[in-house]
């Protein structure tokens, strides 16, 4: 490998720049600070707050902090999230277009049923998130690492996950089909009856994951498996 190879690797593997939060921060309470069309919120810290089932657009959140706080339900549009931290948080059935994340993480939270469609997201870390039925169809990574996230039947369709890197999920029948994945890491996950595996070219792959693509693979190419 060229030390120009070495170089870009290593710059597609760099952690995820972490987020930026102001101190201290200041404890929010609705509904003086309810989410709004075109409200901006910043240093703020919530705390079992309850934002579920709203119905917004333009919403800005920076410098901000969500421990065990629920949006699940809502429906956001041109949302973005800079230097956010989510701790246990519920975003189920959570619904969001041309939105955003910006040095972003996301730990021990609940994603079931999340989609963001047509969304951009960078410099973000998913850890340890159960994030089954989720979907990202036509979103841009960059930067992104998903870790230790229970995430089956995910939906990448078209989405650009160059340099993106999975570590420790279950991707069983996640569809990456049309997706971007030149340069992707994936690295001790389930990859049983994925969708869209050709999409998987340029992608590096453990070899004990590998034998959960055969399958998957054969069938792309037409090739029939006997028992």
């Amino acid at each position: 490998m060229s030390s120009r190879s070495r170089h870009q690797q290593q710059k597609r593997l760099k952690a995820p720049a972490a987020p930026k939060l102001p101190s201290p921060l200041v404890v929010a309470q609705l509904p003086e600070h309810d989410v709004e069309d075109d409200g901006t919120y910043r240093g703020l810290e919530f705390n079992g707050s309850d934002l579920t089932s709203r119905e917004v657009d333009a919403a800005d959140y920076e410098g901000c902090r969500f421990v065990v706080t629920s949006f699940a339900g809502s429906e956001l549009y041109r949302a973005g999230f800079v230097d956010v931290e989510l701790e246990r948080c519920d975003l189920s059935n959570m619904t969001a277009r041309a939105s955003g994340m910006h040095r972003v993480r996301m730990s021990a939270s609940r994603l079931t049923g999340m989609t963001w469609t047509e969304c951009s997201f960078r410099d973000v870390l998913f850890d340890a998130c159960r994030a089954d039925l989720i979907g990202f169809r036509f979103s841009t990574f960059k930067n992104t690492v998903f870790r230790d996230c229970i995430m089956p039947e995910a939906n990448f369709q078209n989405a650009d996950l160059r340099g993106v890197r999975f570590e420790r999920c279950d991707l069983s029948g996640a569809q990456f089909s049309q997706a971007q994945m030149d340069g992707a890491h994936l690295s001790d996950c389930v990859l049983l009856g994925i969708g869209g595996v050709t999409s998987l070219k340029g992608t590096t792959v453990k070899s004990r994951d590998a034998q959960g693509l055969v399958r998957a693979l054969a069938g792309a190419l037409g090739i029939l498996i006997q028992e």
